[in-house]
């Protein structure tokens, strides 16, 4: 059996499994339904039936775009699975969006590595990131 990307973003359970699998923060049911509807893009991993990789865009389809939920599960990690969904979801960028858009995204661990292969750099000094807990 083969890894197969596909153009579909997993359903809340799939979302939430493969988040808290891949140690990213947990997300509510109510919040994964209705932070899943606002994806400009998304693509999953499938191994047969079993959803193991996912990533996504939001953002407002002209100014704005953000890559979110780059994750697999850790028993897949390791075979290029994080470079094609980054493939898959620049791409659509490339292809989609306006060149005046602003793309960003948040780097956890040592993801920023992979983010780099795909000409994502570090925005300081000239911005800075920032962020508020609810």
């Amino acid at each position: 059996m083969s890894y197969e990307l596909v153009e579909r973003f997993p359903d809340v359970a799939d979302y939430r499994r493969i988040r808290a699998a891949a140690g990213l923060k947990d997300r509510t049911v109510d919040a994964a339904k209705k932070g899943l509807q606002g994806t400009w893009f998304g693509v999953s991993v499938l191994l047969g039936e079993d959803t193991v990789g996912m990533g996504r865009i939001i953002g407002d389809g002209g100014c704005f775009f953000q890559i979110v939920d780059i994750a697999v599960l850790p028993e897949h990690q390791g075979k290029g699975l994080g470079k094609q969904i980054m493939a898959a979801v620049t791409t659509r960028l490339e292809e989609r969006a306006p060149p005046s858009a602003f793309v960003s995204l948040l780097a956890d661990g040592r993801a920023h590595e992979l983010y780099r292969q795909f000409g994502f750099a570090e925005t300081a000094p000239e911005s800075i990131g920032m962020y508020r807990k609810f």
